[in-house]
């Protein structure tokens, strides 16, 4: 292996996704020295085969079904289906200008990028194409991969993963989604909007499990209103294939039939084989452990991203790689406090959150000592005139600050900002009730909600 002992890097960075390129253009500007080591694009995941694509196809749904109800508007327009290779060009194009956008970044601010597959050989060192790449630090930010179950063979073509869905060359007639957390409701909701006759195979008891029961209930309403199957509460078992597609049996014989099988059960770590137990990392299930401050058990080594055991999102990955350039370059750092990212999933209609769920203060606070308080988006203009349905839901300490923040309806991601700076500064809903919103806007509704916590309600009812 070759040592080029004269370069030294202040940092090496394993890995060019979210967490990776975020902590190498932040180090970079701080003035360290930084190696971005990727095997395939900077960008990762998230820029290639997770945020920016589903949300293109989102879009291009979006499209299809105004176009199909635009008579409701007053609009007369036809709907003659969907040109799939068009789709994945309009995609595509998104991902590459934003792709060559980060090159561009990442070659302004000095960055030394090198392309290929590295391992880690030591505390301070990677090996990539044969060279030993030396650092003071090195981060570890390799991401994730599509899980599935185990006897549950993903194929590429019936039993497909979301990334073989998102180059599928087709539009299935219809669909078995396995797994209703984000990744499998943006699927379906994109694909109904194609056309599809979609089922979605959920083991827990509601649809996006993690988020607060109610913004669950609501996004089941809708779904079973725009006609997106879904059976809760009983696990997989097995899935074979027939004459035409792909049969799914559930736990308690119930069998469904589709075309394709779409396995959305989470993401994996990438951590097999790169050498990391090797130098001494501790490590469980696949995930690299960190404390608050992204250190591993090694001084030398920190980790961030899908890679570590926190919230898979990108903004996370962001956060924690500019946490560990931050605190390299001798800046006063502050964890992230994960209970304060906002969480999106961006299926029709849009749910968004964030801080914790009704029964998680209750649990932490006493049942007593909360308050819960929902505006329905049918008294707000804005979304009157998009005609969507909704709520915000707003979970308050007793006499203190709002805690969580829980919207169903659409665009309502586009609210989740301000959300977050009600939150994470503590606000009372008084301090919120204050504050002018713009008239009509959808973001005027969370000034409402506020409005009716503090106990002034305007646009509804006391």
């Amino acid at each position: 292996m070759a040592n080029d002992a004269s370069t030294v890097f202040d940092l090496v960075i394993l890995g060019g996704g979210s967490g990776g390129y975020a902590a190498a253009l932040r180090g970079a500007q701080l003035g360290l020295d930084v190696a971005l080591i990727e095997k395939d694009k900077v960008g990762g995941t998230c820029l290639h085969r997770g945020c920016i694509p589903t949300k293109a196809l989102l879009h291009a749904g979006e499209i299809a079904d105004q176009a199909r109800e635009s008579e409701q508007f007053g609009v007369k327009a036809t709907f003659e289906g969907i040109d799939v290779p068009a789709v994945h060009k309009y995609k595509d194009d998104v991902i590459s200008g934003l792709y060559k956008g980060l090159q561009g970044l990442i070659a302004s601010r000095k960055v030394t990028y090198i392309e290929g597959e590295g391992r880690l050989s030591s505390p301070t060192s990677v090996d990539v194409n044969g060279r030993r790449v030396q650092g003071r630090h090195v981060l570890l930010a390799t991401g994730s991969v599509p899980k599935s179950l185990p006897g549950l063979e993903i194929d590429g073509d019936r039993i497909i993963s979301s990334d073989h869905a998102l180059v599928l060359d087709r539009v299935p007639k219809s669909a078995i989604i396995l797994g209703g957390g984000v990744i499998g409701v943006e699927f379906a909701s994109a694909w109904k909007s194609f056309g599809s006759d979609v089922t979605i195979i959920e083991g827990l008891k509601h649809l996006v499990p993690v988020e607060d029961e109610n913004s669950s209930k609501l996004l089941e309403r809708a779904f079973r209103k725009r006609g997106i199957k879904f059976n809760l509460g009983t696990f997989f078992q097995k899935a074979e294939y027939t004459q035409d597609g792909v049969k799914v049996t559930l736990a308690d014989g119930k069998e469904f039939e589709a075309e394709v099988l779409l396995v959305a059960v989470g993401r994996g770590p990438v951590s097999q084989g790169l050498g990391y137990e090797e130098a001494g990392v501790a490590m469980d299930r696949g995930y690299v452990l960190v404390d608050e401050y992204m250190r591993t058990n090694v001084p030398t080594i920190s980790a961030v991203g899908d890679l570590v055991p926190t919230l898979q999102l990108a903004h996370v990955g962001f956060a924690e790689g500019i946490l560990v350039a931050e605190r390299l370059a001798g800046l006063k750092v502050v964890p992230v406090d994960y209970d304060g990212v906002p969480r999106v999933t961006y299926c029709h209609p849009e749910v968004a959150s964030v801080g914790i769920t009704e029964a998680k203060a209750k649990e932490i606070y006493g049942a007593d000592k909360v308050v819960a308080l929902k505006y329905n988006l049918a008294g707000n203009g804005k979304s009157k005139i998009l005609k969507t349905a909704g709520e915000i839901k707003l979970v308050q300490v007793k006499d203190g600050a709002v805690v969580g923040v829980h919207m169903v309806g659409d665009r309502m991601g586009e609210q989740v900002g301000e959300a977050q700076l009600i939150y994470n500064w503590e606000a009372l809903p008084a301090e919120v009730a204050q504050l002018i919103h713009a008239h009509p806007t959808q973001n005027e509704a969370l000034g409402e909600a506020h409005l009716a916590l503090a106990g002034k309600p305007l646009h509804s009812h006391d």
